[in-house]
């Protein structure tokens, strides 16, 4: 094989001969004799003369430079020449055999669609880090060369490989490092979130998480759903701004105080208020956003305050897809804003969904659109709580390598009818009068644990609790007053609510003390006791007792 030919038509080795001119020795442009004529003469002879870069031989060069050079021609790709540094890496190869057949490690790399590929186009083309079978990795750079007309016969192609195993084994442990953080961002994640969510008597609940695709996008998402007792619900959904361990641990903080604040049973404004203070206390530099709500069955509705998170959404039972407004203010952390409450109807047969930005933002969309889209969603998405969830997951196009983390949390308060129904039950009576609101009370509520055929046992102890819950509220409260009996198929539930904000206190009363023993005796018998005061002024003071699983007699 000639390779001066070939050589004559690489790229950027074109002999230039009009623009060659023959070195001499510069004239002494100074005039004024500081330079002898006859050091400049010894200078220009002992000069030796530099070449031009067309004068080298293109093979001198090849041969010389560290880097795998092969040089193939033709359709079948006969090999033309391969330098010394491919020979010590993949042996002696012979020329003018097919590369495919004496060329294995080009075969290997899946390099011939790409010799072929370069051959008809007449465009260079590279491949980068590519691992060959001398376990070493190159990035390999093919350009056409002709030789004649340019006919097919006459194409050749240069391959050029770089060793770039150094680069990639320092990208492979940048890679392996940045898969451990997020392996254990995740784990952290995860560990902070709920294992197990609580279960409401009268929602049904599911959640989602999804981490992000890599270790920037596991971020500090999370929700929680948190019994208050006398059957109201308190749910979360919140995001830290920022990635990595560092938010999953600013997020298991703000979720921890979430459920310290709400066993307070506050309002849900009065919860991020407190929030917002801790938030900043934990890192000044450091937001968050949140939405608080609670679910109250025997008002039908969602209660909630948000910290500039994204609306709640509510479909009721007709279809109709609802926005919660945003009574709110900015995100937790920045501190100086009064937060408010509002609510959204929450009606049997209504499914409502808390979620995160990663749901709904995209970098190629308006916000307002994702939400919008999340809505089309939820109004077809019937079935349980969980088959909601995935489908809104799906809808959403969130997949493994999203390019951030996703919390979902969907609720529905079942319509419950038939026997389910009878599970399920409601009675009030408002306490009028004095001193004699005291028996009708007690009556009140032994013909309706009657009617819900509670055992004798049973009976016996909500009755008393009653007595003493009214008592407790006509020593000490004020009007209106009001005694209301709940059922629901896992406890019973009593409350009376009163005008007076005062909350009552579990004490231990001295033997000479006339009073301070009612709430000791409904705090002994009941399975669980709380106040709280109501919106508009006054106090709610609520037993609640564990009905047998066997259900009523």
């Amino acid at each position: 094989m000639n390779f001066t030919r070939w050589s004559a038509r690489l790229p950027g080795t074109q002999r230039r001969a009009a623009a060659r001119t023959e070195q001499t020795a510069s004239p002494d442009r100074r005039g004024d004799g500081s330079v002898p004529a006859a050091r400049a003469e010894h200078l220009t002879d002992e000069t030796p003369s530099v070449p031009a870069v067309d004068e080298l031989r293109v093979r001198e060069v090849l041969d010389r430079v560290p880097s795998l050079v092969a040089l193939v021609h033709g359709p079948d790709h006969r090999i033309a020449y391969v330098n010394d540094a491919y020979t010590t890496a993949f042996g002696v190869r012979p020329l003018g055999e097919r590369a495919r057949e004496v060329l294995p490690e080009l075969d290997a790399l899946g390099l011939f669609p790409l010799l072929d590929q370069v051959q008809r186009s007449g465009k260079p083309r590279t491949v980068k880090s590519r691992k060959a079978p001398d376990g070493r990795s190159y990035t390999f750079t093919c350009t056409p060369v002709a030789q004649g007309d340019g006919g097919s016969e006459g194409r050749g192609v240069l391959v050029f490989a770089t060793d770039v195993t150094d680069h990639a084994e320092a990208a492979e442990r940048l890679r392996a490092s940045e898969r451990r953080q997020r392996e254990t961002a995740v784990t952290l994640q995860r560990s902070l979130l709920p294992q197990e969510l609580e279960e409401p008597d009268d929602l049904r609940i599911a959640a989602t998480y999804h981490p992000g695709g890599t270790e920037a996008a596991v971020g500090g998402d999370w929700y929680d759903v948190i019994t208050l007792g006398g059957g109201r619900t308190a749910l979360v959904i919140g995001d830290v701004m920022g990635r990595g361990v560092r938010a999953a641990a600013v997020m298991g903080q703000l979720r921890t105080a979430v459920r310290a604040y709400a066993r307070l049973d506050l309002p849900p404004h009065e919860v991020l208020q407190l929030l917002d203070g801790l938030a900043a206390e934990i890192d000044a530099n450091q937001i968050a956003t949140c939405a608080y709500a609670v679910h109250d069955p025997n008002e039908g509705k969602l209660v909630y305050a948000s910290a500039g998170h994204l609306p709640i959404l509510v479909r009721d039972e007709t279809g109709t897809v609802l926005r919660a407004e945003e009574p709110t203010g900015p995100p937790l952390g920045t501190g100086g804003w009064m937060h408010s409450s509002g609510s959204i109807p929450l009606s049997p047969g209504s499914t409502a969904v808390l979620y995160t930005d990663g749901l709904v933002e995209r970098r190629d969309a308006d916000l307002d659109e994702g939400i919008a889209a999340l809505e089309r969603a939820l109004a077809g998405a019937t079935g349980t709580p969980q088959v909601v969830c995935d489908r809104l997951v799906r809808s959403a196009g969130v997949t493994p390598d999203h390019d951030d983390d996703v919390a979902v949390l969907v609720l529905q308060h079942p319509a419950r009818t038939g026997a389910e129904g009878e599970l399920f039950r409601n009675a009030a009576l408002e306490l009028l009068g004095g001193v004699e609101a005291a028996p009708r009370a007690r009556a009140f509520a032994s013909g309706v644990l009657t009617s819900w055929r509670f055992p004798a046992d049973l009976h016996d102890l909500g009755v008393l609790a009653t007595s003493e819950l009214v008592a407790n509220s006509l020593q000490h409260g004020t009007p209106p007053m009001r005694l209301r009996l709940r059922r629901t198929d896992r406890r019973l539930i009593i409350e009376v609510t009163d005008g007076d904000d005062h909350l009552p206190r579990r004490r231990r009363a001295e033997a000479g003390d006339e009073s301070g023993r009612g709430i000791a005796i409904v705090a002994t018998i009941a399975s669980n006791w709380g106040s709280r005061r109501t919106p508009g002024g006054g106090k709610a003071v609520w037993c609640e007792f564990a009905l047998p699983r066997t259900g009523p007699s």
